[in-house]
């Protein structure tokens, strides 16, 4: 029995239950692919079903303000995923009338999209011969065929497609595509994989030679960044509060969050206080200042690690344009500001 043949049955007898799995609509399949890019199924599928239910078309969602999609995706991370889910939404409804476009190399026109998704798009929905390669096929087939090229390098994304397409059966691509990441996702896992239980024990070139755990190869590293958040919670005598939106370019870009202070390193009290009165909010009289928590909360994203502290700042006036706490959970923010503001330790 040959590869694809086997892999497939196995895709038939052990496929998870997803719900973009029945269906060949390019919206919802566009959807859930912008959705699992470095994030787990299980954390993506809640938003799957949020999105679907509040803009079950294309056309909806382009309807829709950014600020509404930033909340419904807020918790999943990487917002530029959402800025650009819904500018796509907008070109597809109003330049291309609804419609996806219906091949590889057009759907790789729309921003947002990569190889990757475009393959997975063009065979899910148009049964285009495309073969996708992300983190799980590249395991799946560095190990079976002992191959020790450096995924990192781009050149070799190039030699694990053209194996990939030589080993798709071109009369269903989809099947094949979904069979060898799902093999990846449930079967030849990162670490201790279950080798005696796997349907390739018996051909598998890294099992024979005791390299299972040493592929693939991948040299680069990423560089983590450590940046010290400084949030300034500013509290009036009605217990209102002021936010701003990250306009700037990078992390949270166009979210909401507290007034900012970023510092080279972990700050005390005595430099927070010359700050907040002798340059951020001079014009205010303060009437005392806080640490929010007992301790520095650290937000891990994949290339920095935010050490974060949260300052109740209390002034003696109504703040114009102040926010009472109901009115600021209706604001999209990065979660670690939302999990603050949800246990109400803005009231510390």
């Amino acid at each position: 029995m040959n590869f694809h043949n086997t892999l497939i049955k196995w895709y038939l007898q052990n496929k998870r239950d997803l719900p973009w799995r029945k269906t060949a609509d390019p919206y919802q399949i566009w959807l859930s692919e912008i959705m699992l890019q470095q994030t787990r199924v299980a954390q993506g599928m809640p938003y799957f079903f949020a999105f679907t239910e509040e803009f079950p078309t294309v056309f909806d969602l382009a309807n829709a303000s950014e600020e509404q999609v930033l909340k419904l995706w807020q918790g999943l991370g990487y917002y530029s995923r959402a800025r650009n889910l819904h500018k796509t939404a907008k070109y597809v409804a109003e330049d291309l009338n609804g419609s996806f476009p219906p091949s590889y190399k057009e759907l790789l026109n729309l921003k947002g999209v990569g190889e990757y998704t475009a393959a997975a798009i063009a065979s899910f929905s148009y049964n285009e011969a495309v073969p996708v390669v992300d983190g799980n096929v590249f395991r799946v087939l560095s190990r079976y065929f002992d191959i020790e090229s450096d995924i990192a390098i781009p050149v070799t994304k190039k030699e694990f497609t053209k194996l990939a397409y030589e080993l798709m059966p071109k009369d269903n691509p989809a099947i094949f595509n979904q069979a060898i990441m799902e093999f990846g996702a449930l079967q030849c896992v990162p670490k201790s994989p279950n080798c005696p239980a796997c349907v390739f024990n018996d051909s598998c070139l890294a099992l024979q030679k005791k390299k299972v755990d040493s592929l693939p190869v991948k040299s680069k590293k990423v560089k983590v960044t450590n940046r010290f958040f400084n949030y300034l919670v500013l509290e009036d005598i009605l217990g209102n509060t002021i936010v701003q939106k990250r306009t700037a370019k990078g992390i949270w870009h166009n979210l909401y969050e507290f007034p900012l202070f970023e510092s080279s390193e972990i700050i005390d009290f005595n430099s927070i206080s010359e700050i907040v009165q002798n340059d951020m909010f001079s014009s205010y009289t303060i009437l005392g200042i806080e640490e929010c928590s007992e301790a520095t909360v650290i937000h891990k994203l994949s290339h920095q690690h935010l050490h974060i502290q949260f300052w109740k700042i209390k002034i003696n006036k109504v703040l114009e344009n102040g926010i009472d706490l109901k009115t600021l959970k209706s604001f999209p923010f990065p979660i670690v500001l939302y999990n603050f503001i949800e246990k109400q330790e803005i009231n510390c």
